[in-house]
């Protein structure tokens, strides 16, 4: 689908829908009102003979009438009566394309107010919402496809709104990115071709560096390569450098990511309904590599780390067992009490690795980890764990703004003792009873005091059904949004 900025003047012709906005009360836009006003009322008779109201994200598809070359009209909600938020115009142009994308109409004309950032915001929008991971797709039916081709957003001035939307465009390549990351089936993004894309965004100045098992051996990580040492593939660390800041040398800032490129649970293996979603098991690897490439592409003038954790938890007759005791490479032993909680182990290592060598001013791990989120937030939330308040709150307020929501959760020192092993230095799991805290006690005991967030993403990495206009069903990039916002408002010099 093509991204157009285009004069206000530009009329959606006869294979196109044009989309104006109605505030709370169906009250009409300036540009609902034109088009109203040429179809000699016709657009407020559509509403009245029917329940739309003008509320947010609520839309009215009528046929074009008469007085409008276009071959329909979408009218979407805003809430509201006075000037629309950015926010708001985004939801609007992604609902506006959600509703004809399947219609026939090849064209969609946004009239959704002239100024850049508006115009901006509506693009990116409507390319959010035009997501769709379709390339093992073969006999389709052609009314199912979507037909929209290209999306005109009408501007004051064009050219402005052309470089207000390019950071955007960028934020959208990452985001999009990452979904075909997370889309992907486990038999063609295994470790090593997650690790051969990553490298591929070297083309955006990246520096991309990738570790084999040899070399993680080396450094002792045998937490991280029990989780892998029942698969045929091997497993990968990759670490992704961008160093966009004036001075190359100022202490960097830095991404974590689980990537268990599919999940089986290993021989505490998981029952076999629903196992054909863990897939998506390296959803926070995904977004760590999602925002590496959104800083590269707006070139973000920061500093800033990817380390990327990617592996295959398989029960092979080399596959590690329950009551195996792994050497970590900060040099503590863990007993491991359940394979299918890998991703800790996975992360156990790549914390310490980014500490350790880096030295960063904070790290942030994304990891898809616990179905205990799930049970804990539901799926509209995120669980934020941290040892710094700062740093949690500054987060906190990237999610706001980005709808990309966390909830802090506690980290009880009295709740280590579920994760005390009689053998080694701790255990892998503490059982039922606050699953999602003691997972992230277990992570902080390999951050070494440097200020550290985990976000637990498995409540938000997946949505089907999708409440959001711009996140089709499936794979949602969450935390691409959120940690490009946190960088672009706290850590951009």
């Amino acid at each position: 689908m093509r991204i157009e900025f285009v004069p206000v003047d530009t009329q959606a012709g006869a294979t196109a829908a044009l989309a104006v906005l109605a505030h709370e009360g169906a009250a009409l836009s300036p540009e609902a009102r034109a088009a109203n006003e040429a179809t000699g009322g016709a657009l407020a008779r559509a509403i009245a003979g029917g329940r739309f109201t003008g509320a947010k994200g609520q839309t009215l598809d009528i046929v074009a009438p008469n007085g409008l070359e276009a071959a329909r009209v979408v009218l979407v909600g805003v809430d509201g009566s006075g000037a629309v938020e950015p926010e708001a115009v985004e939801l609007a142009a992604a609902s506006a394309f959600q509703a004809v994308k399947t219609s026939g109409v090849v064209e969609l004309v946004l009239k959704l107010g002239a100024d850049a950032e508006t115009a901006a915001r509506a693009a990116f929008g409507a390319r959010l919402a035009a997501y769709r991971f379709d390339k093992y797709r073969t006999t389709e039916k052609a009314e199912k496809k979507p037909s929209v081709q290209v999306v005109k957003i009408a501007a004051a001035d064009p050219v402005k709104a052309q470089k207000a939307y390019e950071p955007l465009a960028a934020l959208a390549d990452a985001i999009v990115f990452s979904r075909n990351l997370v889309s992907e089936p486990a038999n063609i993004l295994h470790p090593e071709e997650f690790a051969a894309r990553a490298k591929g965004l070297e083309s955006l100045g990246l520096e991309v560096e990738i570790l084999g098992e040899a070399e993680m051996a080396k450094l002792g990580m045998g937490s991280l390569l029990g989780v892998g040492q029942g698969s045929v593939r091997e497993s990968q660390l990759v670490i992704m450098k961008w160093m966009g800041a004036a001075d190359k040398s100022a202490q960097p800032i830095a991404f974590v990511g689980k990537g268990v490129c599919f999940d089986t649970g290993g021989i505490s293996i998981k029952p076999a309904d629903g196992m054909e979603d863990m897939k998506w098991d390296m959803g926070g690897a995904a977004a760590v590599a999602g925002v590496m490439h959104a800083l590269a592409g707006r070139k973000a003038k920061v500093n800033a780390i990817g380390v990327l954790g990617l592996v295959e938890n398989m029960p092979d007759g080399n596959a590690q067992r329950p009551g195996d005791v792994v050497t970590s490479m900060s040099g503590q032993t863990i007993e491991v009490i359940n394979t299918d909680a890998e991703g800790r182990l996975v992360l156990a290592d790549a914390l310490w690795y980014t500490q350790e060598r880096f030295k960063p001013q904070f790290m942030i791990d994304l990891a898809t980890l616990t179905g205990a989120i799930i049970i804990s937030l539901g799926h509209d939330y995120a669980g934020l764990f941290s040892n710094n308040d700062g740093l949690s709150e500054k987060l906190l307020a990237a999610g706001k703004a980005e709808r990309e929501s966390l909830w802090r959760l506690p980290l009880p020192a009295a709740y280590e003792k579920q994760i005390e092993s009689p053998i080694a230095d701790m255990k892998n799991i503490g059982g039922r009873p606050a699953g999602s805290i003691t997972a992230g006690l277990f992570l902080q005991k390999f951050v070494n005091g440097v200020p550290w967030a985990h976000l637990d993403i498995a409540s938000v990495a997946w949505k089907k059904p999708s409440a959001d206009p711009t996140v089709p069903d499936g794979a949602v990039g969450y935390g691409v949004r959120l940690l490009n916002r946190l960088v672009a408002d706290a850590y951009e010099g």
